[in-house]
């Protein structure tokens, strides 16, 4: 499939998208001009086996991760990464230098493999199917670790305040 057949097709779900990730329509539709820019790089290394629906979500999110990061901001953790509205918020804290201090000095009392399945998916920002792999395990058993992982943190970080 070529990059145009791609955009046609695809513009308005990544639009949708990303406009759901940053709920600023101006940048969402920048974001989506960079995901498919960065899409036409990467479509010789596409494989064919992926959705390539998913493949541009992927894509997407990254690029919303990489404007974050340009932009001084700690992109919000996903869905199943909520916590309830009396726990700090570890995102926010990170980018604080005192409060980041104290998070990493949280994480390091943390047990393996709590520690690093944490540690992979927020500064290595690795999707949880690939921390999954690293482990010998599936996705869901990274995203059940990293919950875990974020729960003993919270709890952690709201007895140290």
């Amino acid at each position: 499939m070529d990059i145009d057949s791609i955009y046609r097709l695809y513009f308005r779900d990544v639009f949708l998208f990303l406009q759901g990730l940053t709920h600023n329509e101006a940048l969402a539709e920048e974001l989506t001009q960079e995901t498919f820019f960065k899409a036409l790089d990467g479509l010789k290394d596409y494989d064919d086996r992926q959705d390539v629906r998913a493949w541009l979500f992927t894509v997407a999110r990254n690029a919303y991760y990489s404007h974050c990061r340009r932009t001084k901001r700690t992109a919000p953790l996903e869905d199943v990464e909520t916590a309830p509205a009396d726990t700090p918020d570890i995102a926010q804290l990170l980018v604080d230098r005192d409060a980041a201090f104290t998070v990493h000095q949280c994480l390091h009392t943390l047990d393996e493999p709590y520690k690093e399945v944490f540690s992979l998916r927020v500064f290595g920002e690795l999707p949880f199917e690939r921390i999954g792999l690293i482990f010998g395990h599936n996705a869901a058993w990274a995203r059940v670790t990293y919950y875990r992982a974020k729960t003993q943190l919270q709890k952690m970080l709201s007895s140290s305040t």
